[in-house]
């Protein structure tokens, strides 16, 4: 997908990382991709002339806001010859939360479309596929369960991105990260 970003709106969010984002897809002159802006927000790219782009530290910037938020908890790992810091899940309810909504998703409350799901989850399903842990939010159901979420979602995540952000509804962007992730 060469979806370009356009900026709608450059009112702050509230969120420094998102405002940060939002003041660096304005500044740009020409408008870039979904698969350029995920390189450079993510610093997964060398291209001289748009580091200016980039989002510095964004990994620990994320695990600082979650911990601020009491989600996450900052620890020091040893590691033979080196210290690590580490961010281990310090809310496990909130984690909890979050499968059961992910799970009931494609289970009791299935919709059987994608223009009918709530947006936020079927981001965190592309985003869940994206950083491949999938199986791990569906690895305490039963199997019979755990087959029909995993298929349920593979026939999500197999639809045609392009197809399904040509309908709208508010979920171009998600389509178009899916498409830039299966790439």
């Amino acid at each position: 997908c060469s979806c370009q970003v356009l900026l709608k709106s450059d009112a702050p969010t509230g969120d420094v990382l998102l405002d940060e984002t939002l003041r660096h897809i304005k500044a740009t002159e020409t408008a870039e991709t979904v698969q350029t802006w995920i390189e450079l927000l993510t610093g997964e790219t060398w291209n001289p002339f748009k580091l200016q782009y980039q989002l510095r530290n964004v990994r620990e910037r994320l695990a600082k806001a979650l911990v601020e938020k009491g989600i996450l908890t900052t620890e020091k790992q040893n590691f033979l010859l080196f210290d690590m810091t580490t961010h281990p899940v310090s809310n496990a309810s909130e984690k909890q939360r979050l499968l059961k909504k992910l799970q009931e998703s494609v289970l009791e409350r299935w919709v059987n479309e994608p223009q009918r799901m709530e947006r936020r989850t079927l981001a965190l399903l592309v985003l869940a596929h994206a950083s491949d842990v999938l199986e791990n939010v569906f690895a305490s159901l039963a199997d019979d369960k755990y087959d029909v979420a995993m298929n349920r979602t593979k026939d999500l995540l197999d639809m045609d991105p392009e197809v399904e952000a040509a309908k709208g509804r508010g979920t171009e962007m998600i389509w178009a990260v899916l498409a830039a992730f299966n790439k």
